[in-house]
């Protein structure tokens, strides 16, 4: 296994992961033992671990073997360390209700992930697929409406990009981080996972040369932007590659460890 390199990178203080299709091959619960080996040997080697996932706080993984320092769940619009809050940016509420109508229009359900609950008014085949590459089961509740008015800090449906535009109709502070092309993440305009890195890097008190970010989604594009090296997948979209500044190998190659031994991180 190669990695293919831009330049010369600097050893980093503090790393970004995503976790579908970079940690975890998609539909896998565990990561390799060359993976798990890497992050403990970044972190025995004083780098900060951040999980950086579109999850929420009830569904993110539990890694075995893995301590991460902080935690971006919603694509970043919830980022927290086990001492506080970093960075909430919630929905607008009637950005919520404007999607809630949008969805009923083009006849689909939604799911609503809040900091203490995910559910949906309803599920079709893409959005059980959806969820199932991570292993999720999201309850349908009746009293779904209601639960709109909670602070709501990603909506989850079925959707082609061409109809992108027509479930943002009307919204003025929600945008789409999608990295499936069958259903999106809608997150605030205001957060995604390159503001919430923005905010991780600054709470402590480093600089984006010091971090080093992995992804495979375009919704870790933007991710790659904040960050001082950032590292697609073997298995990323061409769009993500081209985005980076470093390709390593897939995560079923163990992508993240070869990295970290050719570069001198381990």
């Amino acid at each position: 296994m190669k990695t293919i390199v831009k330049g010369k990178r600097p050893s980093p203080k503090i790393a970004f992961f995503d976790i579908d299709g970079t940690l975890l091959p998609i539909g896998k619960g565990k990561p390799s033992k060359n993976t798990v080996f890497a992050l403990n040997r970044l972190k025995e080697r004083g780098v900060i671990l951040c999980m950086a996932t579109g999850r929420s706080v009830l569904t993110m993984p539990k890694l075995e073997g893995i301590s991460f320092d902080v935690f971006m769940v919603f694509n970043g619009s919830y980022c927290f360390d086990k001492d506080k809050d970093i960075f909430r940016c919630p929905i607008p509420q009637e950005d919520v209700f404007q999607i809630l109508s949008n969805a009923r229009r083009m006849d689909r359900a939604i799911v609503i992930g809040t900091d203490s609950y995910t559910v949906a008014n309803g599920m079709d085949a893409d959005l059980e697929l959806y969820f199932s590459f991570g292993g999720i089961d999201v309850p349908v509740v009746e009293d779904f409406e209601d639960r709109c008015f909670d602070e709501i800090y990603q909506i989850m449906l079925s959707c082609r990009e061409e109809e992108y535009e027509e479930i943002l109709r009307g919204t003025t502070g929600t945008a789409i981080a999608a990295w499936w092309d069958r259903a999106v993440d809608i997150i605030p305009a205001a957060s995604g996972k390159g503001i919430a890195v923005e905010n991780v890097i600054k709470y402590f008190g480093l600089s984006p040369e010091e971090a080093v970010a992995f992804g495979d989604g375009g919704n870790d594009i933007e991710m790659f932007k904040s960050v001082g090296t950032g590292v697609a997948m073997g298995n990323a979209l061409d769009s993500v590659k081209a985005a980076a500044d470093v390709v390593c190998g897939s995560v079923d190659e163990d992508g993240v460890y070869w990295y970290c031994v050719e570069n001198g991180l381990l």
